[in-house]
């Protein structure tokens, strides 16, 4: 281990501050990844809409890693209405085709391997819908943000709500969960990555609803009414003390499972860093989305 690891660790645990190099000035943020090539498919029918999906306007929540969505999804998941999963990871589900007569008569169904994991999709985001029992499913997988416009192909009526927090929080915070599988300039990079595809996704989806992590850990009721008013449901004043609805428990691995979380109530948001703490990389995409 490098001394500058062992500083940093000791510094990160004690003080939440490091050492790192200091940027080199004007470094221009870098295009979002490019999403995966997308087998064929064909949209939904406008004409017969029952035929193609079972799920009707399920809602997203666009967001970063380490950007709040998982105490997001566990207070809007505290509603009578709205049931909002672990993560589900549905843009990861694949399907296959096991000969070439498989295919061919998929084929003159008119459907091609693109079709078919739709239908998948659709078929286990309803059944998970069915099963809790209510009226609206809000999904919450980060990923989804690099395949956001087959989400929209899937779902022509699906609803976005765009989760923002301060980028260089995001970075920190990537990289305090794991400083040896992520030093900090690893964590900028998938921090960039994440909230540069989050910013297209945002203009390329008109109609969505944004909100901020620090104002949700800051007036959670305000924006918890703000989205209840976009999802079309009543607010419900159990949504801020959602643990009493219980299900705080987060699968490792499938969303944010620190004891802050299992509280069962918002807890502070840390400090926002000053400018001068902005990693340079972060900085344009700082000042994009007014943080800066």
């Amino acid at each position: 281990m490098t001394l500058k690891r062992s500083l940093n660790r000791a510094l990160t645990a004690t003080t939440g501050l490091q050492v790192r190099r200091a940027p080199r000035p004007g470094t221009p943020r870098p295009a979002a990844a490019p999403q995966r090539p997308a087998p064929a498919y064909r949209r939904p029918s406008a004409e017969e809409p029952a035929t193609d999906r079972l799920l009707r306007r399920p809602a997203f929540i666009v967001s970063s890693i380490r950007s709040g969505s998982t105490l997001l999804r566990l207070m809007l998941n505290a509603h009578s209405r709205l049931h909002s999963p672990h993560e589900l990871h549905i843009t990861r589900l694949e399907v296959g085709f096991g000969s070439s007569v498989s295919q061919y008569s998929m084929t003159r169904l008119g459907l091609e391997r693109g079709d078919l994991e739709h239908l998948l999709w659709d078929r286990l985001m309803h059944w998970e819908l069915v099963r809790s029992g209510k009226d609206h499913l809000v999904e919450k997988t980060p990923g989804n943000v690099f395949d956001i416009r087959r989400v929209r192909d899937c779902w022509p009526d699906a609803r976005f709500v765009f989760l923002l927090r301060h980028p260089e929080s995001v970075a920190r915070s990537w990289h305090e969960s794991d400083p040896e599988k992520r030093p900090y300039e690893k964590a900028v990079a998938d921090a960039l990555r994440y909230v540069a595809a989050v910013d297209d996704a945002r203009k390329a989806l008109p109609g969505g609803c944004t909100v901020r992590y620090e104002d949700i850990t800051e007036d959670p009721e305000r924006q918890l009414h703000r989205l209840c008013a976009f999802l079309d449901v009543e607010y419900e004043p159990g949504m801020v003390d959602y643990g009493r609805a219980g299900g705080t428990e987060v699968p490792r691995g499938l969303g944010d499972w620190r004891p802050t979380i299992r509280t069962g109530t918002v807890q502070p948001g840390r400090a926002l860093p000053e400018r001068d703490e902005i990693h340079g990389r972060l900085l344009p995409m700082c000042e994009a989305w007014g943080y800066a």
